[in-house]
């Protein structure tokens, strides 16, 4: 067998483990880190002037008082991020993270001299802050794939 053939065959073991590995424990990786992200989000939003997000959500949601509602918000937020770093009632989790976002997105269109610098392509921090909920909303709809017990393969089926 040639060096440039023992290399090929090398490269491909290789790859077949990469491959095996990330299909095996991708999603877990997915659902903890996402899981991390909602409820850190969350938990600083129960100490008033420690979330970035808090300025953007008072100036949204100007038809509940904030008193009550970012508390609200904050102990929803670290529901779902609960729910997703222990992987339990992934149903009920999924639901409240997709009720969640479209209030996220609702700067956007309430509050556009906040999150565009030049629309429809140009984003402040803040908006930048907003459009990354598109990863947010990838990934859940991964993991819901997976609540009637799907999983990703390394192999197609042949």
């Amino acid at each position: 067998m040639t060096l440039t053939r023992r290399l090929f065959t090398l490269y491909d073991q290789i790859d077949v483990w990469l491959t095996r590995w990330m299909a095996t424990y991708a999603l877990t990786i997915v659902r903890i880190g996402l899981g991390i992200v909602f409820f850190w989000f969350g938990a600083l939003k129960l100490f008033p002037g420690l979330s970035p997000a808090e300025e953007l959500v008072r100036n949204t949601t100007t038809f509940v008082d904030p008193t009550w509602f970012i508390p609200l918000l904050a102990v929803w937020e670290m529901a779902i991020g609960l729910g997703l770093i222990f992987g339990k009632y992934m149903r009920l989790t999924l639901l409240l993270l997709f009720l969640q976002m479209p209030g996220t997105a609702m700067p956007l269109l309430v509050l556009p001299e906040v999150v565009w610098t030049q629309f429809p392509y140009g984003l402040t921090l803040e908006g930048q802050y907003i459009i990354k909920n598109l990863v947010l909303v990838g990934s859940a709809l991964a993991l819901g794939a997976t609540v009637r017990g799907g999983r990703l393969t390394a192999e197609p089926e042949k």
